[in-house]
């Protein structure tokens, strides 16, 4: 029985943590749509590529060490490889040897491409976080999407439930002939459309909720709960002008270093391009000896070892490469570097320029916003005040259920548009947090 009942225990508990509603926070959100999100990781491997450059470039700047060893038999006519002379028989021959070479001068070439593999590693770190920002973003405006969205389904609910109890009341009062049927159908047809509205705000939910699972690429579920952010908080004036917000975007904001690191690495590149042109200056050195199975002296053979030891020689030279002529390659590949930096210019002052017509699109938009709820506030205090006035003549009888319906139909959809005003309000001010790298609401 104690099996039995442990079992049943796992089964119940197993059917709980699989029909659990799953709920989740602003940064769990965050963190989940960045764990899985494939661009994201994909830039992340773009700029684990970039550092593996930037550390090639580095060791490129060492010695190299290379070390040989060669064993054989010749057989037939031969030279001894330990008297540089041509015998007839088969010979056993072994060669060991190890060198070492380092490039002393080549116009600054590896240490031009050092700095541009660098400050090609920090644009693709740039670019990688940049692309965390923006999913960061657009995860955090689809979450406020949400809320909005249920926060607007709530109150259609409640704007049902008024028009429940007032039908109540008037089918009471019609079954005593108190009031005609017409006031009883006007009610009726009111909530009809208060249920249309709760209708479209549950699509519009589940809408919003499929675009946040997507962006976190997680499977959609319409049992998906959010936790609520204190939207309140939020509704003050923006008090930072567009111009402040470009101005700390240039500092602050990912892209924009992107694109300064990329012309400063192409930069380096031109300066790498123009130093083929000069000599290479390079500084070696090698050490060898050799082993032949006919060598002998008045004693006899020479043995291994003694081979081994006696045949060292070493080697130091310095040469000098001078490039004349290669069909006008590096003179090609300088014009071709000459081209990139010109281009990464003008594309780091794109850049600016959509950056600053974007900043000042989102605070024209921020500003209207701000005046637009300002407004939808005094219209719900004033619609409030007429539905109270209309609610309290009905019941009264002195009043009619068109005028009732007219004052309700007003306070609802201002309601409706204060609330939708409230998050977009949120949402452009986020946006212009955004361009200034401020930390996302917690």
């Amino acid at each position: 029985m104690k099996r039995i009942a442990y079992i049943g225990s796992l089964l119940t508990f197993f059917h709980l943590a699989v029909t659990a509603q799953p709920h989740y926070t602003l940064q769990q959100c965050i963190d989940t749509a960045l764990a899985k999100n494939i661009t994201v990781r994909q830039n992340g491997l773009l700029a684990d590529a970039a550092e593996i450059n930037m550390k090639q470039a580095r060791t490129n700047l060492l010695p190299d060490l290379n070390a040989s060893m060669d064993h054989g038999v010749n057989t037939g006519r031969s030279i001894d490889p330990f008297t540089n002379q041509y015998v007839d028989q088969s010979i056993n021959y072994a060669s060991y040897g190890a060198s070492s070479g380092i490039v002393v001068f080549n116009g600054l070439n590896l240490q031009n491409q050092v700095k541009q593999f660098t400050y090609a590693y920090d644009a693709s770190r740039m670019e990688t976080k940049q692309a965390k920002d923006n999913l960061t973003l657009n995860v955090m405006l689809a979450y406020l999407q949400v809320l909005n969205n249920d926060e607007l389904l709530a109150a259609a609910r409640v704007q049902r439930g008024v028009s429940e109890k007032q039908l109540e009341r008037l089918k009471v009062l019609d079954e005593k002939g108190a009031i005609s049927p017409s006031q009883v159908t006007d009610v009726q047809g009111q909530l009809m459309n208060d249920e249309m509205n709760i209708l479209n705000m549950q699509n519009n939910l589940e809408t919003a909720k499929l675009a946040l699972a997507q962006l976190m690429n997680v499977p959609y579920s319409k049992d998906m709960t959010l936790e609520p952010v204190n939207a309140e908080q939020f509704l003050t004036s923006y008090a930072i002008s567009s111009s402040e917000v470009y101005q700390n975007a240039l500092q602050n904001f990912s892209l924009v270093k992107a694109v300064e690191l990329r012309t400063k690495s192409s930069e380096y590149a031109l300066k790498a391009a123009r130093g083929r042109l000069f000599p290479t200056i390079s500084l070696g050195g090698s050490m060898q000896t050799n082993y032949s199975s006919v060598a002998s002296n008045s004693s006899g053979k020479i043995s291994y070892n003694d081979q081994i030891k006696n045949n060292i020689f070493y080697s130091l030279n310095l040469g000098i490469r001078i490039p004349i002529f290669s069909s006008l390659r590096a003179r090609n590949n300088i014009k071709l570097a000459d081209i990139q930096v010109k281009n990464n210019e003008l594309l780091e002052e794109s850049t600016r320029q959509q950056l600053r017509q974007q900043i000042e699109q989102a605070h024209l938009n921020m500003t209207n916003a701000f005046e637009r709820y300002r407004t939808l506030v005094r219209q719900v205090e004033a619609y409030a005040t007429s539905f109270k006035a209309a609610e309290a003549r009905l019941t009264a009888g002195v009043g009619t259920t068109v005028d009732y319906v007219l004052a309700k139909s007003n306070l609802d959809r201002a309601n409706i548009n204060l609330i939708a005003a409230k998050y977009e309000f949120v949402l452009r001010k986020k946006v212009l947090d955004y361009y200034q790298n401020v930390a996302v609401i917690r």
